[in-house]
């Protein structure tokens, strides 16, 4: 009888090739997850929008009927005790002010739906001059609170450092808004996991400054995680390439903002990483383009 002989390289050549279709598959799956939820984040913006129109448009009706109010205060003149006058003015004044905030905030949130529905629709929004560093500020405190809401014993130190002088720059802010939350998003992940490992000796930081560099203006969002091994930082920004672990990352993120920034802005990003001790994501965007 013949012996039968398996050819080991052969062998280990076919699982290595089911191992990257069965990655393949999952990635797939991701995708269409990440279709659906663009589909259900559309819905949602839409279904917002409306009650943050009434919002806006209310709190400017009633802005008018306070100033209308306080001429006809004005009018009457001696007729009303002046401390009295004086006591409702200042009441008007206080609700002047309140609803200038409320109309303030929901003109941002409304400029977050817009961006929402940019993305779930995949297109990009118009260039416009942006104040990076309020940009970024607001990013920051979008994504940390995104992370609180998903895990109350989330926490970290927020530093910055921002340069008064850069002034406006030419972006489109829903583009970059999306590559700030997702480095901001993963530095948290990555100080998350180190404080989970290291509870009693870690205190996680997340720090992000801006320099101007005349023609150019340079971001930098740096955690003190566990950093990227060196072999991954050669691949981080690759579509579907993932540090975390299988189910926690789709590996599209940081190759949606290399698109974001180089092709789409014109400008870098790269990575500085020390395993174990930090990771640091350098852009550098044109100001004008």
């Amino acid at each position: 009888m013949d012996e039968v002989r398996y050819d080991s390289k052969s062998s280990s050549e076919t699982e290595k090739i089911e191992d990257q279709l069965r990655n393949a598959r999952k990635q797939l799956v991701e995708c269409e997850k990440m279709a659906t939820l663009g589909l259900l984040t559309a819905g949602i913006a839409h279904e917002i929008k409306n009650p943050l129109n009434f919002i806006k448009n209310f709190s400017e009706l009633t802005l008018e009927l306070i100033q209308e109010l306080i001429a006809e205060i004005d009018k009457l003149g001696k007729s009303i005790d002046p401390p009295e006058a004086e006591y409702l003015n200042g009441i008007l004044d206080d609700m002047s002010g309140n609803l200038k905030k409320i109309s303030e905030h929901g003109m941002r949130a409304d400029s977050i739906i817009r961006g929402m529905l940019l993305y779930a629709h995949g297109k990009s929004g118009e260039r416009v001059p942006t104040d990076i560093n309020a940009m970024l500020a607001e990013y920051v405190n979008l994504g940390y609170h995104g992370q609180r809401a998903s895990d109350n014993t989330f926490n970290i130190k927020i530093e910055h450092d921002y340069d008064p002088s850069i002034g406006l720059i030419s972006i489109v802010p829903q583009d970059i808004g999306r590559v700030f939350l997702n480095l901001i998003n993963n530095a948290c992940y990555a100080t998350h996991q180190k404080k989970k490992e290291q509870p009693a000796f870690y205190s996680p930081v997340l720090k992000t400054s801006t320099r101007n560099l005349g023609d150019q203006v340079e971001i930098r969002i740096r955690d003190n995680g566990n950093g990227i091994p060196p072999l991954s930082t050669e691949k981080i920004f690759n579509p579907f390439f993932t540090t975390k672990p299988a189910g926690s990352g789709t590996g599209l993120g940081l190759s949606i903002s290399f698109d974001i920034i180089v092709n789409q802005h014109h400008g870098e990003i790269r990575v500085e990483s020390t395993e174990g001790e930090f990771a640091e994501f350098i852009i550098r965007l044109p100001k004008t383009t």
